[in-house]
Order: structure tokens, then C-alpha cells, then sequence
């Protein structure tokens, strides 16, 4: 789960801003695709950006950007990406920087290359006959640590990848990164490539075959961000994939449907939550809640509210509503930082704030709660924080219970919802605490189980509810910023361990903010299966590196047979379950747009549902939402990227557009 350097004069790219925004301008340039890597800059990187600053698409034709208009002014006309990436200059990404380990040079069997009779990255552990672990794999060296928040969570300004894909020269001193084959090479490869092959068919056969009936079971929960997926209730209807509801479209190439533009700001600005129902694309805004069409992204309604939307619920009902945090007020001279206290629930098909309300502590005094996190589940809104928390009726917020205090200082760190409502407790002192994980009524805030987690761990999230899985950075040894070392698989009716599943941060790509009980991105669970992202790796090709999505079993801990390759160039993070389908987008390369694919879960057998246009303009704007810190939505065609947070603009972007979500859509 580690990021690489950042190369030379690259821009950050981050949702999470500090000084610099991630949409600071860097140059100019024309509005076609790139032919290459230009002149000047790291090999691989893009283009500079054309006027308007990095992320941010050209100034619009009449119509606004993404509105179609006569050709050729249309900046988002499809354009041929290059036939294949040219070779990069010495010193570009990908060369070793001052203060990064050099990374060994390729070995004739090295990683990426087929093993004889040895099933490749991603393959489970304890196969018959070959060890556990990764077999014939050579470690990828851990690359330098990020500065974060106190926990390991990354701070404004948090360095990002360059363009995903960009050519590299390889280690290798052939100029072409030591993957030159004598024929000779070539014939055993080939022959290697044949018996992996056989293999892996053997244990795909094997793994799905003995799954009998599991592939009928409905899906629990995901990983995604900013609310659930539909077709969660088990196999799609008509028309739908196998084991999910998501239609494949005549034809996946998607357009701009919209963009919004990111409201004016004096300082750092919360703006999270978004939602997608069967009419509006929800976006939280500054001090706001606004419902777009979801096509047109024309504004359907608007909630405003105090102060700016400080937390937000991942989940919402059948009938569209959800849960959000918002701030007492407006900052002003005499009250710069005003509290996080206010809850309310929001309809999102009539555009109304259903309710709001703040409460005091449960152990006395005056003073309103300040909360860190919202969620939903049944007809139960519970917002909890370090300094308290409550649970709420939906329908008009009238009080259930608050966390009882005990003489070990135990307290409720906060709630993950879904189908079920689980909380993470934290007792004793602050130097050794002791977390525990359980089930509660939701009705009532009584427990129904209760797991202790192990000793090492200070934070614990809450991946998903039903069922139970949980995951947490035991000992600080995950020290990439993940937040994951370890995931544990919990009966949540007695709160007995099952199995704990080990997920090496440089293997597995996952990450959960540390001190959110309800954060985590990148992965998904269904199927009885936890779907995880491998860490990104070089590929088959001479340029570039791609990664995998592989399973674990929750009820053995046992890595499963199969895997969903990106392909290279590419890299695919899970973003929810549809019904027993992963749906995963595609992270693109330089000069290419990325994708969404469903991903059937018993075979990894992907579908394309949409692929982004590679026109150059539309790909930064694609490429400016760092996946890691921002809002992913998909659904029926629609893809929509936006940021949580969101910071004054700088002089130098004075005559810049800056927006908070993009929107795509095919048909």
C-alpha cells in the first residue's frame, strides 16, 4: 500500500489541499493528445496543461464544457491515442531519485514474468504443491514514507502518482529495461506460459466448483464511497450482468455529461458526501446540499445549511434519504472554528433537511456534542466522535439513547451502518487502550455482541457490517499511510473471531483513515469473499506498471484461485459490490481514459461498461481527482468523480475554472 516518489516537477494531485491546490497551473499547451511525452518534462508525464491549470479543462465552447456542439470546436471529440508509447529520455519517471532504494535489476524470471509450474501474482497461497505465499516473486522495494496526519493519515498537499501508465525506462542497461529475449528465452517463456496457464485454469475449476451455491448470495455491503451501490439484494434483473444489475451498454465509449464548478472559499472547506438515486447525481457544496440531474447536471434543488458539511453517511434508505454533519455557523472574527455539532437527515428526492438537531454529553453540561462521523442503518441515524455520541429516529430525530459511560473511561469512537449497526469502543488510558468491536440495537444502543481487539491496535475500522469484517494497523506495522496491516472476520452474532487475514501493506493496496470507523476505499466485500487490490507492479509490457484485484475467503482466511488483472498501464481499484459483480474502475495510462468493468466475483471475468475519452483536455480533468481522496460514484452508464475538500483559490489561478465533480455517461 505504498505510493512512489514523487518525480520532478510533477504537480500534486490531491483532494486534500494545503497552500497548493491540486489545480495549479503549470504551463500551457495545445488541446490535442500528446504524441508522446513532451520535451522537457519527465518521460511518461502529460503534457503541460492547457490554460485554465492543471485538472481543469480548457474554457468551454458555447454550451459549457461537456455540452455537445458542432464539429470540430468540440474539445472532447475522441481522439486516436497513440499506437504505442515512445521511449522516454534519460532521467525520466521511474529513474531512482536521490534517498530511494534502487531497484534491483530483472532476473531472466523476475516478477511479471511466468513461472514453470508456479502460479503467478495474486495466486492462492498453499496451492497443491507449492508453498504459501507468492512464489518466484522478487519484492518490490518499499518506496519512502508520506507526511500525514498524526495516525499515518496523509495531510494537504499529499503527493500523488504521475499519470498512471506513463513510459518508464527500465532498470535494465539494454535501454529497453532488460526485457530483451534471446529466441531461445522466448521458447522457454513460452513454454512456462503454457504450464501456468494450465494451472490456473486447474485452480479456478477447482475454487469455483467446490463454491456450490455461493454464487446466489446476495451481496452485504462495499467499499465504496458516498453511498451504497444498487442491485444489492442478490441477481440482477434482465438485461442485467450475471450476478449484478449493471447493464452493458451497445456502446461503452462514454462522454462529458457535466462538470460543477467548486464554489469560492476563503479557506480549507469540508464538502463531503454524494449520492446517487434514480433521478439526481447529490452533491455537498459549501454550506449546501444540491441535487443535479443526473445527465444534464442541471440543478434540481438546494439545501442550504449553518455551516459547511462536515461528515456525511455513505449509505441512504430505499425512499433516498441520508444522514449528514454540519457545522454550527459560518466562521466569523469572534468564532473562527466553529464545532462540527449539528445533525440532520436529508431527503434526496424532495430536497428537503427533514431534521437537524445537536445533543449534550452523556456525562453532564451544556455544551452540544461535536461529532466526526454519521451513518444509517434500518431507521437508526448514529453520529459519534472522541467526545461523545447519539443515535436518532430517522423519520423526525427524536432521541434513542447515547453511549453509556463506564469507570474505564470507555467511549464510542464511532458507528458503521449498513444492514446491520456496529461501533468501535475504545477504554483505558490514552497511552494503552483497549478496542472492542460490536454489535448493537439499533433501536435501543445495546450490545449484542462484542469482539476484543488484539493488544497494538490504537484504531480499528469497520469494512462492513454483514457481514462482519474489520480492519485495523496492529502494531504501526503498516507504515505506509494505509491504515491496514491486518483485516478480521468476526461472528457477529457471538463475537468470536473466525479467521484474521494477514494483508502485507506492500502488497495489498486498501487503505481506511485511521481514526473514521466508517472510511475505508478501495475494496469490497461480498460473496462471502473480502476483494482486494494488489499494490501496483511493473507489467508485461516494456513500459508502465498495472496490479491485480484478488479474494480472500472470510470464513478460511484463505487466498482464493483467480484474480481480475488491470492489463498494463493500468490499475483497477475495487469501488462496490453489484449483487456478486465487483464493479472496479480502471485507473488509466497517460494517453488513454480510464474504465469501469464489472467484475463477476466467482470467475474475475470482466466486463467493460464504459471507457472515458482519451482526448487529452478530458483526461486531466479525469487524471485531477486523486482516487484515493475523492467521492466515486457509478451507476446505470453514469460515472461521477468529486472532491471532499476543497481550498481558497490562488492568484495564480485567477482566470482558472476549478471544479468540484465531473460527471460521464454513455448512450
Amino acid at each position: 500500500m505504498t505510493q512512489p516518489p514523487q518525480p520532478p516537477n510533477e504537480p500534486p494531485n490531491s483532494d486534500e489541499p494545503q497552500g497548493q491546490s491540486p489545480d495549479q497551473p503549470q504551463g500551457q499547451s495545445s488541446a490535442q493528445p500528446p504524441a508522446g511525452p513532451p520535451a522537457g518534462s519527465p518521460a511518461g508525464a502529460p503534457a503541460a496543461p492547457p490554460a485554465g491549470g492543471f485538472g481543469a479543462p480548457q474554457d468551454p465552447p458555447p454550451g459549457g464544457f461537456g455540452e455537445p456542439t458542432p464539429p470540430p470546436a468540440d474539445p472532447f471529440t475522441k481522439q486516436p491515442p497513440p499506437a504505442a508509447p515512445p521511449t522516454p529520455p534519460a532521467g525520466g519517471y521511474g529513474t531512482p531519485q536521490p534517498g530511494y532504494p534502487t531497484p534491483p535489476a530483472p532476473q531472466p524470471n523476475g516478477y511479471g514474468y511466468p513461472q514453470a509450474a508456479q502460479p503467478g501474482y495474486g495466486y492462492p497461497q498453499g496451492a497443491p504443491g507449492q508453498p504459501g505465499g507468492y512464489p518466484g516473486q522478487p519484492g518490490y522495494p518499499a518506496q519512502q514514507g508520506q507526511p500525514g496526519y498524526p495516525g499515518g493519515q496523509p495531510g494537504y498537499g499529499y503527493p500523488t502518482q504521475p499519470m498512471y501508465g506513463a513510459p518508464q525506462p527500465g532498470p535494465g542497461g539494454d535501454g529497453n529495461g532488460g526485457k530483451k529475449f534471446s529466441t531461445q528465452m522466448q521458447i522457454i517463456v513460452a513454454a512456462a506460459v503454457a504450464v501456468v496457464l494450465i494451472i490456473g485454469a486447474a485452480v479456478v475449476y477447482s475454487v469455483t466448483k467446490d463454491d456450490g451455491d455461493k454464487g446466489n448470495q446476495a451481496s452485504t455491503s462495499s467499499g465504496s464511497t458516498g453511498g451504497e451501490g444498487k442491485g444489492s439484494e442478490g441477481k440482477g434483473g434482465e438485461g442485467g450482468l450475471a450476478g449484478g444489475t449493471e447493464k452493458a451498454p451497445g456502446n461503452t465509449n462514454s462522454q462529458v455529461a457535466f462538470q460543477v464548478l467548486q464554489p469560492e472559499v476563503t479557506q480549507v472547506t469540508s464538502v463531503k458526501g454524494s449520492w446517487l438515486t434514480d433521478k439526481a447525481y447529490v452533491k455537498s457544496g459549501a454550506s449546501e446540499v444540491v441535487g443535479y440531474d443526473r445527465d444534464k447536471g442541471t440543478k434540481l434543488w438546494s439545501v442550504p445549511v449553518a455551516g459547511e458539511v462536515c461528515g456525511a453517511s455513505r449509505h441512504m434508505t430505499q425512499d433516498h434519504r441520508t444522514a449528514i454533519l454540519f457545522k454550527e455557523g459560518k466562521p466569523t472574527a469572534e468564532k473562527k472554528y466553529p464545532a462540527c455539532n449539528q445533525v440532520g437527515v436529508v431527503d434526496l428526492s424532495a430536497g428537503k433537511l427533514l431534521w437537524s438537531k445537536s445533543v449534550t454529553s452523556a456525562t453532564g453540561g451544556d455544551r452540544p456534542v461535536q461529532f466526526d462521523e454519521v451513518t444509517i442503518s434500518g431507521t437508526t441515524v448514529a453520529a459519534g466522535g472522541t467526545s461523545g455520541g447519539a443515535a436518532f429516529k430517522l423519520e423526525d430525530g427524536a432521541e434513542l439513547w447515547k453511549p453509556k459511560v463506564d469507570g474505564n473511561r470507555c467511549y464510542d469512537t464511532g458507528y458503521a451502518g449498513g444492514e446491520a449497526l456496529a461501533v468501535v469502543r475504545k477504554c483505558g488510558s490514552y497511552d494503552s487502550p483497549q478496542l472492542s468491536v460490536q454489535m448493537l440495537n439499533p433501536a435501543t444502543g445495546a450490545p449484542l455482541s462484542s469482539f476484543d481487539m488484539p493488544a497494538g491496535v490504537d484504531y480499528a475500522s469497520v469494512v462492513s457490517t454483514k457481514p462482519l469484517v474489520v480492519a485495523a494497523n496492529v502494531g504501526d506495522t503498516a507504515g505506509d499511510g494505509s491504515g491496514i496491516s491486518d483485516f478480521f472476520s468476526i461472528d457477529a452474532a457471538t463475537g468470536k473471531l473466525i479467521v484474521r487475514i494477514s494483508a502485507d501493506a506492500e502488497k495489498y493496496a486498501a487503505r481506511c483513515r485511521t481514526t473514521d470507523v466508517e472510511s475505508c476505499q478501495g475494496l469490497a466485500v461480498g460473496n462471502n469473499r473480502l476483494y482486494l487490490p494488489t499494490e501496483d507492479h511493473d507489467g508485461t509490457g516494456e513500459y508502465g506498471k498495472t496490479n491485480e484485484i484478488v479474494a480472500f475467503d472470510l470464513a478460511t482466511g484463505k487466498l482464493l484461485g483467480g484474480r481480475a488483472d488491470a492489463g498494463d498501464r493500468y490499475s483497477l481499484t475495487p469501488l462496490r459490490m453489484d449483487g456478486t459483480s465487483v464493479i472496479a474502475y480502471k485507473r488509466p495510462p497517460y494517453d488513454k481514459g480510464g474504465q469501469i468493468v464489472s467484475i463477476d466475483g466467482e470467475t474475475f471475468k470482466q466486463t467493460l461498461l464504459m471507457e472515458n475519452p482519451a482526448d487529452e483536455t478530458v483526461r486531466r480533468a479525469e487524471t485531477s481527482f486523486s482516487i484515493d481522496h475523492s467521492e466515486v460514484l457509478y451507476g446505470e452508464g453514469r460515472f461521477y468523480l468529486a472532491k471532499q475538500l476543497i481550498s481558497e483559490r490562488r492568484d495564480s489561478q485567477a482566470d482558472e475554472k476549478l471544479y468540484l465533480s465531473l460527471a460521464f455517461r454513455t448512450g
